[in-house]
């Protein structure tokens, strides 16, 4: 049985990771014969985003049947041999669980809109105010409000996302066993692994107009968010200690995270929290394009990372995934040190205490989608506020600069294997644009080269299984205040990890405030690197050092 506290877990976006039969859509067969790929890696576990029956109206992330392969993915015998391969190479599938809402499509809502009352009960239904507006003033996360009016019913039911993904009633106990038999459904096919979608707004509080914001305060780590998650793990993943789950928690506060990811394992193996990367956002708002906050950025990773240790709990760590820009372009370099910017910013995360995820892609230093029109876009999220953008009177400039920054289709670009064409990821059209510059970022030219970004996140997944101190060890800042590094030490049981990584394309020199005598390089980023008390750091320089006492 693997420890996650050593895994490391690798997202995949299956839409656009490999398509084998030309029709521009990657699909589960693509994941299959990229599990050679993928093991050489050195990841454990494959998270999938959901490849489910849907409507995709959200990427897969409106759910219409949760039981079904879409035909676009492949069938189940498709997923039942990527089950067995993957397991047979010692990697794990874990399987995106969307359960704060479905699709209108599915079937449960269908027959709540022909009045069925048990089916009704299922979601969240609510009278207008008496002037026929809303019931509350929140606002769906992809723009506008978050409820749709029925007039059959006169009556609205609540979005918290698309209009075609209705959230789902958790205070209804049938609900709560439908979920749970979905789970046990995934458990009996071998799977390893659930990540969970938006999981701590499933318990609804108050409803009621938010005058201080946009209604999250109303539905966030609501008030039986605990309970529910207790309830599910007893009732399926908790009956089996080599099952891991990690689950998405959206403008969440650490003490619930406590919780959450607690070492009791009563709810959930780790968290996923975003807050370190909202730093380039104005509060929660972000569209718009303002500099990053490194200051910010150091004290919220910091703080996470204490906080956790602190109360025995457990986070996922991470830049990247499907609803992130790509990292390198969001904090490091896509010109001359995109090379060094990378592999930077992989040290600072793996280095860290948590379970590292990698995003396809991120193990080669790919980059946003450099698109140049906004008929290559997508994303149902960065449609509706390029036009709210432009309805608040933008300039259509100034709204497309921020799309370029900030879209989620920065993420969802093909897998780039090769410099052939398309990549090497379709040989059809695919169903969104490929960077132009997989000519000089694929795999197919790093995965042999021992410098390469793929290499350097390979030695870092090795690094995490030999070194108990980067699985195991406390976390310790270093130098806090310093505008340009970004440094940490963890200690365990006679071994000491220092990270120290200059943030920035410009040289500067810094010097530890503990001393370094007695370490050696463990990783660095330059060929010729040299551990000492002061460091001149080149642009995006990054070391990872170790003291190891003598037994």
């Amino acid at each position: 049985m693997k420890d996650f506290r050593e895994c490391t877990v690798y997202e995949i976006y299956p839409k656009s990771f490999l398509d084998t039969n030309g029709d521009g859509l990657g699909e589960l067969r693509g994941v299959t014969r990229k599990l050679d790929y993928l093991k050489e890696l050195g990841v454990d576990y494959l998270w999938l985003t959901p490849f489910f029956v849907s409507p995709q109206n959200d990427n897969g992330y409106d759910v219409a049947d949760y039981r079904r392969i879409d035909p676009r993915y492949g069938t189940m015998e498709d997923f039942e041999e990527l089950s067995r391969e993957a397991a047979r190479r010692g990697i794990g599938l874990m399987l995106d669980m969307v359960f704060n809402h479905t699709s209108t499509d599915h079937e449960w809502f269908r027959k709540a809109l022909a009045g069925d009352p048990k089916y009704k009960a299922y979601y969240i239904f609510k009278k207008g105010k008496p002037d026929g507006t809303p019931p509350t003033n929140w606002e769906s996360k992809f723009g506008g409000s978050a409820w749709e009016y029925l007039p059959q019913f006169d009556e609205y039911y609540l979005h918290l996302f698309d209009k075609t993904q209705a959230d789902l009633n958790w205070d209804n106990p049938e609900v709560r066993q439908e979920v749970a038999d979905v789970v046990r459904f995934w458990m009996d096919k071998g799977v390893r692994g659930f990540r969970f979608d938006v999981i701590n707004l499933i318990s609804k509080g108050a409803f009621e107009d938010d005058d201080r914001g946009d209604g999250r305060r109303f539905y966030t780590d609501g008030p039986r968010i605990h309970e529910y998650l207790q309830e599910l793990n007893q009732r399926t993943f908790g009956r089996d200690p080599g099952i891991i789950t990690v689950g998405e928690m959206s403008s969440t506060t650490m003490e619930n995270c406590f919780r959450y990811a607690g070492a009791d394992g009563r709810e959930l193996s780790m968290v996923f929290s975003f807050h370190h990367l909202k730093v380039d956002f104005m509060g929660n708002e972000k569209w718009v394009l303002v500099p990053t906050d490194f200051a910010k950025l150091k004290e919220i990773l910091f703080s996470w990372q204490s906080g956790m240790a602190a109360h025995d709990a457990w986070n996922a760590v991470f830049w990247c995934n499907h609803d992130q820009p790509r990292v390198v372009s969001r904090f490091g370099d896509e010109g001359t040190y995109w090379k060094q910017s990378a592999k930077m910013l992989a040290d600072v995360i793996h280095c860290l205490r948590g379970t590292p995820y990698i995003y396809q892609g991120e193990e080669i230093g790919m980059t946003n989608a450099g698109f140049t029109d906004l008929s290559q876009y997508r994303d149902v999220e960065s449609l509706n506020h390029f036009q709210i953008l432009r309805d608040k009177g933008m300039s259509e400039e100034s709204a497309y600069n921020i799309l370029k920054v900030h879209s989620r289709d920065n993420s969802r670009t093909p897998m780039q294997w090769t410099d052939g064409e398309n990549a090497g990821f379709t040989a059809g059209t695919p169903w969104i644009s490929v960077n132009p510059n997989c000519r000089h970022i694929n795999a197919e030219s790093q995965v042999g080269d021992p410098d390469s970004i793929f290499s350097h996140y390979r030695a870092l997944i090795r690094l995490r299984k030999e070194y108990a101190v980067i699985s195991r060890g406390d976390f310790a800042p270093l130098d806090q205040a310093d505008p340009a590094v970004l440094a940490y030490r963890r200690r365990w049981k006679g071994d000491t990890l220092y990270c120290i990584n200059n943030f920035y394309p410009k040289p500067c020199r810094w010097t530890c405030p503990e001393p370094l005598d007695g370490c050696t390089l463990l990783l660095a980023n330059y060929p010729d690197a040299r551990p000492g008390q002061t460091l001149e750091l080149r642009p995006y320089e990054s070391l990872v050092l170790l003291r190891r006492e003598e037994s």
